[in-house]
């Protein structure tokens, strides 16, 4: 039986559709105008062609914030998914409990950016701080504002701690989605909890699990509010990550050129990434 496809839902949906393209064009046109330009001020500009993309893609200083940047959002990565899962198994199904853990694993989601850093700023001081004291107490020297390793561990920790809940959140929407003759067909089937977890849960997941990685990745890789309070970037550029140097070329340094070809380059890694880990997830999914 052929499905009827209603075409003139595209009518409800296309000034939404045309407002947002409209905001994002013009910013867009913008950068690209700067990234291909030199100018001096007095509004007076001169061709440059690809020249800052050239000196962007060879600048050592990119591809140290570049690694610093990918290597951030894979240990942020390997943290929060497999974490989150876990939560979210271990939540209750039924019950009352099952509002007050929803609620509970929201509520890091609702503190705006700046706070967060602010809070664990203060939270991991060495010297008034609750962690930076405790760490201290134990015998272990710590100081995020002095120690790169305890810099990256803070930050690391800040993010696992605020975000988190989003890929549980998920998981937790995917597993409560699966039928219950799922479950009983594997009880009777004798399936032990890792085998259920393997062959029903996992594979249920796929779509909501795309989802909580796709947003994750984007997030940490284009993160700066959070850490840029917490450390601002320091100590020397140890948590310098590519969006904090970006905002250092164009606003600290005024360098328009270099930080709009930066800022394309960015803005490509980020779309190609997410296209080739969607398309690698959702190859077999039509088979």
């Amino acid at each position: 039986m052929n499905k009827t496809t209603y075409q003139k839902a595209w009518f409800f949906v296309l000034p939404v559709v045309a407002l947002v393209a409209f905001n994002a064009l013009i910013p867009l046109m913008t950068v690209v105008n700067y990234s291909v330009q030199e100018t001096f001020g007095d509004n007076v500009f001169f061709w440059e062609g690809v020249k800052w993309f050239e000196d962007v893609l060879n600048s050592e200083r990119f591809h140290a914030s570049l690694l610093r940047q990918l290597m951030f959002t894979g240990i942020i990565l390997a943290i929060e998914i497999p974490l989150g899962v876990a939560i979210a198994l271990t939540m209750p199904k039924k019950g009352p409990w099952v509002s007050v853990c929803l609620v509970f694993m929201a509520m890091p989601l609702l503190i705006p950016w700046n706070v967060v850093g602010a809070m664990w700023n203060i939270f991991a001081l060495p010297d008034i701080g609750l962690l930076g004291h405790a760490i201290n107490g134990m015998g272990i020297e710590y100081n995020f504002t002095r120690q790169p390793f305890a810099a990256w561990f803070t930050t690391v920790l800040m993010d696992v701690w605020h975000w988190t809940s989003l890929v549980v959140l998920l998981a937790y929407a995917g597993l409560r989605s699966i039928p219950e003759d799922y479950y009983q067909a594997a009880k009777i089937d004798g399936a032990k909890p890792w085998a259920v977890f393997l062959h029903i849960q996992l594979p249920k997941m796929k779509r909501v699990l795309t989802i909580a990685i796709l947003l994750r990745f984007m997030d940490s890789f284009m993160i700066y509010t959070e850490p840029f309070v917490l450390t601002g970037g320091g100590p020397g550029n140890s948590t310098t990550f590519l969006s904090i140097d970006l905002v250092k070329v164009a606003l600290g340094q005024f360098d328009l050129g270099p930080a709009a070809a930066m800022s394309l380059i960015y803005f490509l890694i980020v779309l190609l990434v997410c296209w080739v880990f969607y398309t690698l997830m959702m190859k077999d999914e039509d088979q």
